[in-house]
């Protein structure tokens, strides 16, 4: 059953009772926690409390569609490193509170420790484009890659951001999956995609924190304005008006 949550920032707290004298209780907690990656992240965090917590550690799980699963890993281990501070007294309040206070923190570490990759891929043509478009649209969704499918004349370019794990499973689905159709419309994986770019993302280049959207644009200097804005002067001027010729 789910109870109003206290916590000024929360949404819901959601209990499950499985045989609590075998099993412990388990109970869910959804925060929304203000000003990180200059937006709010949402928190989906999951305790599950041993029969004979506090003296034995809660299990943790974190969850977080604005953050990637490495990062995810990064606050779980964190607040496990708290909890061990609180070993037999009550601690799930303690927890709540220093990852509201905390978050930024330990994103800020994440990314020093492991980095945000980025990649830059040329299609040449997109057939069942509807279907095309919807697909990849999932698959950065699944892999919380964030980015830019970008259109103008017959360019076709996908900007993605995330974990360098995220990132190789994106390429392998890219080129195994049957996405496209070929001249007789029969399903079709794509061969003819090319890597212009991969690398770390660098301390000049914006982070598209939350969102993968699909962009058309109508000149080239609107092409090129995208990739101004996100600190992508020379990555475009390497890799893109070649294509434009």
């Amino acid at each position: 059953f789910r109870i109003p949550c206290r916590y000024s920032l929360s949404h819901w707290l959601e209990f499950s009772f499985c045989f609590p004298e075998i099993h412990g209780i388990s109970f869910r907690i959804q925060i929304s926690v203000k000003e990180v990656l200059d937006t709010d992240v949402c928190l989906k965090l999951l305790f599950h409390l041993p029969v004979n917590y506090p003296s034995t550690l809660p299990d943790i799980s974190v969850n977080s569609d604005q953050l990637t699963r490495a990062q995810c890993m990064d606050v779980k281990e964190k607040l496990l490193e708290q909890a061990k501070k609180h070993l037999s007294e009550p601690m799930v309040h303690d927890l709540i509170l220093w990852v509201q206070q905390h978050l930024k923190e330990v994103i800020k570490q994440s990314a020093a420790v492991y980095g945000i990759w980025m990649l830059l891929l040329h299609l040449d043509h997109m057939r069942a484009k509807a279907k095309y478009v919807k697909t990849v649209e999932k698959w950065a969704s699944n892999l919380r890659l964030t980015g830019r499918l970008m259109f103008m004349g017959k360019i076709i370019l996908i900007l993605l951001q995330g974990d360098r794990s995220s990132i190789k499973e994106y390429l392998i689905l890219q080129k195994t999956s049957k996405i496209d159709v070929d001249s007789s419309g029969k399903k079709c994986k794509e061969k003819m995609m090319r890597i212009l770019c991969e690398t770390e993302v660098q301390s000049q280049h914006k982070r598209y924190h939350l969102t993968f959207e699909v962009k058309e644009y109508s000149a080239p200097e609107e092409l090129q304005k995208e990739f101004e804005t996100a600190g992508l002067t020379t990555i475009f001027s390497e890799f893109v008006p070649p294509l434009l010729k």
